[in-house]
């Protein structure tokens, strides 16, 4: 059986869609929880990665260039979700939409956008 994807997200992204995403049963992290707040953008993509998580964020322009970095690199992740600003709850909806068609194997090297 295909395994879904546990998501991380940065700390740019409400602790609430974390909450809602938890509620309906899916494994979600905080850069709060994780105690990585104030860390870079490459540090949080690290943590993800090392998890094997997913990592959702609203910086397109920071996770796009470290995707390519990556990429380039040989190195893998788990995927990045790439999310535009809009309410929590619309925002774990969509999140949850995506973690629930696509396995965590779908999800690595790929950055993807809701």
């Amino acid at each position: 059986m295909a395994s879904t994807a546990g998501v991380y997200l940065d700390e740019d992204v409400s602790v609430v869609v974390a909450a809602i995403l938890q509620a309906r049963g899916f494994e979600a992290l905080t850069a709060r929880d994780t105690g990585l707040l104030g860390r870079t953008d490459s540090e949080q993509l690290e943590f993800a990665a090392e998890a094997g998580r997913v990592l959702l964020t609203h910086n397109r322009v920071d996770f796009e260039r470290l995707h390519r970095g990556w990429i380039e690199g040989g190195r893998q992740h788990w995927g990045i979700i790439v999310a535009r600003r809009r309410s929590a709850s619309n925002l774990a909806l969509r999140v949850a939409q995506l973690l629930a068609r696509l396995t965590a194997d779908e999800f690595r090297n790929q950055i993807l956008y809701v």
